[in-house]
């Protein structure tokens, strides 16, 4: 394992990935009172997803937008997850879904993958991270994945900053054992 005087900085991520589709997501939205809201409305199951890690100590977030979920694409995606900052230690938290099982698969040396117990999801504040953004997603008709990929790299790239993640993902029992472990 690590030594932990031999790494430049380590981090913690929470991983996710998220759905984003074609048929329209419904919500919420202001209207005058007496007034019924009217949403256009596209029923199609073609799909993108999202795949992410959030730290919620420094609001580092890695995003990829990968068009399926398997254990290959999993595998790829914590590939590129390592050489972005490559110097650092990623403990890297995942739920059990089938295809996070990367036993048959070489994991990178600056990735530690740590599985939250099984039907826990609020545990994982990147969970909090996809409400955050289909709260932006709902309502919206797009005509193509091609729209909904343009939509979601706009989106990403200019809100997605460090200060929202550390805001969204912060809880105190994460960031103050971390803290403990780390930067004593």
């Amino acid at each position: 394992m690590f030594n932990k005087s031999d790494l430049r900085s380590v981090n913690i991520y929470f991983q996710d990935e998220s759905r984003f589709g074609l048929m329209t997501h419904i919500g919420r939205c202001l209207t005058s009172r007496g007034v019924k809201p009217i949403v256009k409305y596209k029923h199609c199951f073609e799909n993108t997803y999202l795949y992410g890690a959030f730290s919620p100590i420094n609001g580092d977030a890695f995003v990829y937008e990968i068009p399926g979920i398997s254990s290959d694409i999993f595998y790829e995606y914590i590939k590129a997850l390592s050489l972005h900052n490559p110097d650092e230690l990623k403990i890297v938290v995942i739920d059990n879904a089938g295809f996070h099982s990367l036993k048959d698969y070489d994991i990178p040396e600056n990735i530690v993958l740590l599985r939250i117990p099984p039907y826990s999801p609020e545990l994982n504040p990147s969970e909090k991270m996809w409400a955050y953004i289909k709260q932006s997603y709902k309502n919206k008709l797009f005509e193509s994945l091609k729209d909904i990929q343009e939509w979601l790299a706009n989106f990403i790239s200019k809100n997605i900053k460090d200060s929202i993640v550390k805001s969204i993902t912060h809880h105190n029992l994460y960031v103050d054992n971390f803290n403990a472990q780390f930067n004593s």
